[in-house]
Order: C-alpha cells, then structure tokens, then sequence
C-alpha cells in the first residue's frame, strides 16, 4: 500500500528529482518541466507549482539557498535540496517502481457503463478513438527515433513505456471492434433490444 505522503502531489517528486541535479528558483523549475516535456508524464496543474514548491519546503525538504535578483524583476529564491528532500524523492521513486498502485482511468470508468449507450455509436467512438491512438503513436515513435541517437535511453524510457501503454489499448480496442462489428459480443442482440425498445431484459445479456 502506498505511503501517506506530507506532500503527495506527484509533480513534488519531479521537483526534488530535479533539485537533485543543481539549485533553481521555481520560474527555472517550470522552465525545466517545459522543455523538457513532463506535461506529457504527468498533469500539471502550472498555476500549483509555487504551492507544491512551498509545502516541500515546509516539510524541510528543500531550503532556500539564495534569494537573487536581476534588474528590475522581483527578487527570486532559489531552493536547493535538503538530506530529507534527498530521501523522501528515493523512497518515493522506489515506492512507485517496485509497488504497483490501482489506477483509475477514464476509459476503464467509460466501459463499466458503456451499454448506456446504443451499439452502434460505440463501435464509431471505439473506431474513432483508435484512429486517435494510431495517429499519436504514429508521431510518439516518430518522435522517439529524431531523440534516441541525441539523447541517452535512460531518459527516454517514460516514453517508451507511455507507447506501449497505448498501443496495448489500441490493439485490445481492436479485438474490441471486431467483435462489435461481427455481432459476436455476448449479449448484443438484448443491449441493441433495450435501445430500440427501452425494455431491459438483463438475464437476456447472458446469452450471445
């Protein structure tokens, strides 16, 4: 079971991963998420990083180290790792690789109820949604072979594992589609009987 954290915000964790290589005030921090793309690793609420910044600093795992100041702008505080900031961002990490945690995604909560809606409206939206996937792996990969000779694997890996994620979703939404078209899903003769005639018949949703 996963720990309960003083600061469990998940961009906390990119924060003190990345104060591990060197000082920076949070503007730099939110440069540095930016170019280099961990909007696409995890939800970033933006307007929250100065929040996330202070509460890790409340919690004594990151220090002021200097408050800097250039021209006219607001002066700057830059923050640098603390001995307890060093391993609460390790146990974390080692938390999240070696205990896998249930995850609750969208999708999954879509399926639980997908009968809701008529037959033939989700074999269009099952199709549509691959089309979506297929096009953004398509540009994943692309973008993964420009990077892989310029940047080392270790720091591409996240990217890697997001491509098998979706193409394991693509590829079960295939076998998915294929049964919705063909008829073969059990229970499609009573789900297509309760849209057209608004009778539900669920002991009917049993047989093929």
């Amino acid at each position: 079971m996963a720990k309960r954290r003083k600061v469990g915000n998940l961009l906390g964790l990119q924060l003190l991963a990345m104060l591990v290589e060197r000082p920076m005030h949070p503007y730099e921090m939110a440069t540095e998420l930016r170019g280099r793309g961990k909007e696409q690793d995890l939800k970033i609420q933006w307007g929250s990083l100065y929040t996330v910044v202070q509460n890790l600093e409340k919690h004594g795992f990151i220090e002021a180290a200097e408050t800097t100041r250039e021209g006219r702008r607001p002066e700057r505080t830059v923050y640098q790792l603390t001995q307890a900031g060093h391993e609460e961002a390790l146990d974390w990490l080692r938390e999240i690789v070696g205990v896998p945690e249930r995850e609750f995604p969208r999708l999954k909560t879509a399926l639980s109820v997908l009968g809701v809606l008529p037959p033939d409206e989700v074999i269009d939206l099952v199709a549509q949604r691959i089309d979506v996937l297929d096009r953004r792996l398509a540009e994943a990969r692309a973008d993964l072979v420009e990077t892989q000779d310029l940047v080392p694997r270790i720091f591409l890996v996240e990217t890697e594992y997001s491509i098998a994620i979706e193409q394991a979703e693509a590829d079960w939404l295939r076998g998915l589609l294929a049964e919705l078209r063909a008829g073969t899903l059990p229970g499609m003769a009573a789900w297509r009987n309760y849209h057209d005639t608004g009778e539900l018949d669920v002991e009917a949703f049993m047989d093929p």
